[in-house]
């Protein structure tokens, strides 16, 4: 019987720490985990439009790699806020949404164009985010996923920036 309550009351401290954990994110992880998911799931839309109404194949295989990369990291998001009891978007904010309606009326040269501009804007302040959050995050979850893609949207940015049309 002793031993039964001291295993559920270290079950109930145990409880009562992760909720507490996701009650002491501060604001600004908080707002840095609403814009990157928000955003990630933005690159997937757009990237998927890339795959089907880019004119060269560098703008179609930039795409194809925004899909995979975001969509991975989305889920390492998920499963982060998830384990912290975050709500964070489900949807693409209504900026991205309307950048996406834009887009989705363009194919060829004319997608390529408006495309490349829109991914070397976004991925800049995406890094500028990213960068703070690595930097500043007090959330070791959220710090970690910060450094762990910064790379890779840094990667991005080069790309976008060699695939734009000049």
């Amino acid at each position: 019987m002793k031993v039964r309550l001291v295993a559920l009351g270290a079950i109930a401290v145990s409880l009562a720490a992760g909720t507490a954990m996701a009650q002491t994110i501060s604001p600004a992880d908080k707002d840095f985990a609403m814009k990157a998911a928000a955003g990630g799931m933005a690159e997937v839309e757009m990237g998927r439009l890339a795959t089907e109404n880019g004119g060269s194949p560098q703008v179609r295989a930039f795409g194809q790699r925004m899909v995979t990369d975001h969509s991975e990291a989305n889920k390492e998001l998920e499963a982060i806020a998830h384990r912290q009891d975050l709500a964070i978007p489900s949807a693409p904010d209504s900026q991205d949404r309307a950048t996406a309606e834009r887009l989705q009326t363009m194919r060829g040269n004319a997608f390529d164009t408006a495309y490349m501009h829109d991914m070397v804007q976004d991925h800049q302040k995406d890094i500028a985010d990213f960068r703070k959050e690595a930097a500043d995050g007090k959330d070791p979850a959220l710090r970690t996923f910060a450094q762990k893609h910064l790379p890779v949207l840094e990667q991005h940015l080069q790309m976008a920036e060699n695939a734009a049309p000049k």
